[in-house]
């Protein structure tokens, strides 16, 4: 990286002090959305969409809660003209739904454009010309009054056409390049621009200011936004709108600074599709107002749908890291992320907080369609206690104890480790039912009884041993304790039993139970640990206690 001497600062920071946006700690009210997936998206894609795939983007942004959309740029092509007059001949616009077409300040395009929209109930007619440096330097050659005149005769055009249709269409103006031009010549340009167009409270005009290019950190952006919100003329008959392209990442974040700083209004996309690096991503922005408690007024609690359409009908994909919508924004693999995620969820459970704040989950999965079993906890060599045991839980009905989770873990790893790969649940059950669950080998439980007398409870074990049938006689001061003396008489073997759990597997009558044990040396060193499971609970526990003999 040895000629980055030849760069140099782009900023054009306003002259006047205007910081307000940095005293405001979060964004309160959810903005006016306009979609722009079918203009500047598609433009950006490697094959365009057709025109049945854009009539099917159009009708889902619509339920996704959309009431502006940008359909295109009609005076482009005959796909992105005829797109427009379907929607406006088919009457697939509703009537709380705004189209908004883009055209370049020229003659010819604007009265294509005109033709395009006529008929429509409800419409913004987007006009634009550059108005940066180094497109007035580089590629037009023209003065600052010179491009200022493109932006005016653009606005007057656009004026006499609208009332030459009668139409009550509204207007928007945007200074492309923004960023890249100096805030007191963007608000000349824009005042003159308004000063044709004279907008009321009832018909807003609309000045979007886009990140074109992304020159600077979010908060030269969010400066650059505020002096044109308290500079700007007819600033109570305005919509002032953002449109950040993603060059440096910051999409996102000059977006929610620019609200901070003033805007009304985003434009965006779907996933941040757009040209370059992209346009804002509205689905992030969306949801990052809806984890602070802000209603954002777009309905994407079925999140892995909107997925599938946005893939299916641009043939893109969104990244599984991808914020909200990627496939494993939720997941965690590492033992400590998965340990603290299961206690937050028993911590939910037991103690019904108000708010959401369970560790790495900034929001509930399920609020935006995804699954805790599926998208949360996922088993590989990386995993732990934490997440085996809540996956057994959670989907097996196993509450693997404390003392047990770590053990069972460290099987599952080691399956997991073997193989190089994720297991799934299925396959971390196999784990647990071969190394823990009714271990019969090489003695298996046949039929057992106990009777008790003077506070003493005796047992007779009938069992199989390699395949030869024994019994066992033994005492103690309760059922598995007696059956214990009966196996270490057996086995000549001392051994101290450290932990005995048991719950119900299932409900109703007929319901299996479950039964954990762990035995030790009588220093209480090389534990073993079991699981029994059997419709009845003493015979699941001897089960358990046979399994764990078996492992000793």
């Amino acid at each position: 990286m040895k000629n980055y001497e030849k760069y140099t600062t782009l900023y054009h920071v306003p002259q006047s002090e205007c910081f307000d946006f940095m005293k405001k700690p979060q964004i309160e009210n959810a903005p006016i959305w306009c979609s722009v997936d079918l203009r500047d998206g598609n433009q950006a894609l490697v094959n365009p969409m057709t025109t049945a795939e854009k009539t099917e983007f159009f009708e889902y942004l619509v339920g996704l809660g959309f009431k502006e959309i940008e359909i295109g740029f009609p005076a482009a092509s005959d796909t992105e003209y005829a797109f427009t007059r379907k929607l406006i001949e088919e009457n697939l616009i509703p009537d709380d739904v705004t189209v908004q077409v883009l055209t370049q300040s020229r003659e010819h395009i604007i009265e294509k454009t005109f033709q395009a929209v006529r008929g429509a109930k409800n419409v913004i007619v987007h006009v634009y010309n550059s108005t940066s440096v180094a497109q007035r330097e580089q590629v037009f050659g023209k003065s600052k009054k010179d491009i200022e005149k493109i932006a005016v005769f653009g606005a007057q055009m656009l004026k006499q056409l609208t009332e030459k249709e009668k139409a009550d269409y509204r207007f928007e103006y945007s200074p492309e390049s923004f960023t890249g031009t100096e805030p007191e010549y963007a608000l000349d340009v824009c005042n003159a621009v308004l000063d044709v167009w004279k907008p009321t409270k009832e018909r807003k005009a609309v000045i979007n200011l886009p990140v074109t290019v992304s020159h600077s950190m979010p908060h030269v952006y969010a400066s650059q936004v505020e002096f044109m919100h308290k500079n700007l003329i007819f600033r109570d008959a305005l919509v002032l709108s953002s449109h950040p392209h993603n060059d440096r990442g910051c999409g996102v974040a000059d977006a929610e600074f620019a609200l901070l700083a003033g805007a009304d209004r985003i434009e965006g996309t779907l996933f941040g599709n757009g040209e370059r690096t992209g346009n804002a991503d509205i689905v992030t922005l969306a949801l990052n107002m809806y984890s602070q408690g802000v209603d954002p007024k777009l309905d994407f609690s079925d999140l892995p749908t909107a997925v599938a359409v946005y893939e299916k009908l641009t043939s893109m994909k969104v990244p599984s890291r991808s914020p909200y919508g990627g496939k494993l924004v939720f997941t965690a693999f590492s033992g400590s992320h998965q340990d603290a995620i299961a206690k937050g969820f028993r911590y939910r459970k037991e103690k019904s907080p108000k708010y959401w704040d369970i560790p790495y989950l900034p929001i509930d999965p399920k609020d935006i369609g995804r699954d805790y079993e599926g998208d949360v906890i996922r088993i590989n060599s990386q995993s732990g206690k934490g997440g085996v045991g809540y996956l057994l839980e959670t989907k097996y009905g196993f509450c693997i104890p404390k003392a047990m989770r770590e053990d069972c873990g460290y099987a599952v790893k080691r399956e997991s480790d073997k193989f190089k790969r994720e297991l799934s649940s299925d396959e971390v059950f196999g784990v647990f039912e071969k190394n823990y669950i009714n271990i019969a080998s090489p003695l298996a439980l046949v039929s057992h009884s106990f009777e008790k007398a003077d506070g003493i409870t005796k047992v007779k074990l009938c069992l199989q041993n390699e395949g030869k049938s024994v019994t066992l006689e033994g005492s103690g001061n309760g059922q598995l304790d007696a059956a214990a003396n009966a196996l270490k008489k057996y086995l000549n073997k001392d051994f101290s039993t450290l932990m005995y759990n048991e719950h119900a597997l299932d409900s109703g009558s007929g319901s299996r139970a479950a039964a954990y044990v762990a035995i030790a040396d009588t220093d209480g060193k090389n534990p073993r640990f079991a699981c029994g499971v059997d419709t009845d609970i003493m015979r699941a526990s001897i089960k358990a206690l046979l399994g764990a003999v078996n492992k000793l």
